[in-house]
């Protein structure tokens, strides 16, 4: 298969791939998201996905797939990004309590070798139970999730946080380690 890049430093997907078998190794992309974007599209998110694998392109010296991925949390076809400090991530969660939204994790793969691109996105769905001011100020206190989309790490959310979900539970996590496989194969 080749060597395996994983164009991002996060450790939420380094540990989806680790838990997977992988043998990988670490570039994060230079890349530099737009955050100004808030419409959900498919092809957005997929594009941000594509961009951070080929800003790592130039970075690797031998044959390689490198893995580019992208996790939004979508709310009435509103993108939820990672929030902007503090009370961000209090507003967010309060928009997201007692209601259902839209996790879509894009992955994109170069193979540097043949310049050939694959890409897919995942939707998985999570639902709040109503959640109190309380409950909202501690996990921010706590977990403070300034660095994950919607303000939240369905991971280490405490009982009384999440109703439901459905779908791929690495997804929501932020890399779906099935459409993972298939992209590789």
């Amino acid at each position: 298969m080749g060597k395996i890049i994983l164009a991002s430093s996060s450790p939420r997907r380094q540990n989806i791939l680790k838990q997977n078998n992988y043998d990988f190794e670490i570039v994060p992309s230079p890349y530099v998201e737009d955050h100004t974007r808030t419409d959900f599209s498919y092809d957005f998110v997929e594009s941000l996905a594509l961009n951070k694998a080929k800003a790592v392109v130039p970075l690797v010296k031998e044959p390689a797939k490198i893995i580019g991925a992208d996790t939004v949390v979508v709310l009435n076809n509103e993108i939820l990004g990672k929030p902007d400090g503090e009370k961000g991530a209090l507003e967010m969660l309060k928009k997201l309590s007692g209601k259902t939204h839209s996790v879509v994790t894009a992955i994109a793969i170069i193979n540097t070798q043949t310049g050939e691109t694959k890409q897919k996105s995942v939707t998985s769905y999570v639902t709040f139970e109503n959640l109190t001011d309380e409950q909202i100020n501690f996990y921010v206190q706590k977990f403070k999730p300034f660095d994950k989309a919607g303000s939240y790490g369905i991971q280490e959310m405490p009982d009384g946080y999440i109703k439901s979900y459905s779908g791929s539970l690495e997804n929501i996590i932020g890399l779906c380690p099935e459409a993972l496989r298939e992209l590789l194969a």
